[in-house]
């Protein structure tokens, strides 16, 4: 009853609650710059790609709540709790970004959050190994949605280009600790079936 309500409080929590971050923003000032040479095609770009990050964020910290509650190694568990906090600065600086860019979350994330957690305790419960696997292989597609949106945020969006700056770094350390910790590789099957998710998300959450 204790784990249901746990999870039950980190779903709300996640989906409701307004998050704070417990690290400086990477912005090196305030979240909510908003440099006066973005065009509105260029504001509401921004915001197209800082709502589908947003979402990436509500779907690693369910997949964190599912396999933390899952696992019965007591290690492991303190490792995906302590990678879902650091996942809440992302959720903050996001969503902070969107709120300074006029715009809101994807109007789906309830869905979003359901169909992550199905998968993280789905992952969980086959074993410690495999659900590292699925947290790599996660944040290696995650990683490389932020380098492209790098490459295609305005230039002089300076705020939402550092947020996903360091949004990438962190989800390459997150990826490379469940390798150390002993992620297994996935079938390639199972990474195309991840990725034709993700790109089923992405798109989505672009517009809704």
């Amino acid at each position: 009853m204790e784990k249901l309500l746990r999870t039950a409080d980190a779903a709300l929590r996640t989906l409701f609650a307004e998050h704070r971050a417990s690290r400086p923003t990477p912005v090196g000032g305030s979240v909510d710059q908003l440099p006066a040479e973005l065009t509105v095609a260029e504001k509401k770009q921004s915001a197209a790609f800082m709502r589908v990050n947003h979402v990436g964020e509500v779907c690693a910290q369910a997949l964190y709540t599912a396999q933390a509650a899952a696992t019965r190694n007591r290690e492991l568990r303190a490792q995906l709790e302590a990678a879902a906090r650091e996942e809440t600065d992302h959720l903050a600086w996001t969503r902070q970004r969107l709120d300074a860019l006029g715009s809101r979350p994807s109007l789906l994330n309830p869905l979003w959050y359901a169909g992550a957690f199905a998968l993280g305790l789905v992952a969980g419960r086959i074993g410690d190994e495999v659900s590292l696997g699925f947290v790599a292989e996660t944040e290696d597609q995650v990683s490389e949605h932020l380098d492209s949106h790098l490459k295609r945020l305005p230039a002089g969006d300076t705020a939402s280009r550092a947020i996903v700056a360091q949004m990438k770094v962190d989800e390459e350390e997150h990826a490379s600790e469940a390798r150390h910790a002993g992620a297994v590789e996935l079938p390639g099957p199972v990474r195309s079936m991840m990725r034709g998710a993700a790109r089923i998300m992405t798109t989505t959450a672009h517009y809704i």
